[in-house]
């Protein structure tokens, strides 16, 4: 094992990284509550809360110069 850990001890370790894990992914999952529904109809450009409003696609045609 690395750095002469026996078993029992690396085990036990994993053991407890693994649940605290899982442990604070719930936490985190139930603090924040995310919307897990699936809309029928997608929504339309600027109708998604997560969008940034100060942001907006702006269309640029490419510009083709002729030497």
């Amino acid at each position: 094992m690395p750095a002469g850990v026996p078993w029992s001890t690396y085990l036990k370790m994993f053991t407890a990284s693994l649940l605290s894990m899982c442990a604070g992914a719930q936490v985190v999952h139930r603090y924040y509550q995310p919307n897990l529904t699936i809309p029928e109809i997608p929504p339309k450009p600027g109708e998604l809360k997560t969008e940034l409003l100060g942001l907006k696609k702006t269309q640029h045609e490419p510009q083709i110069t002729q030497q």
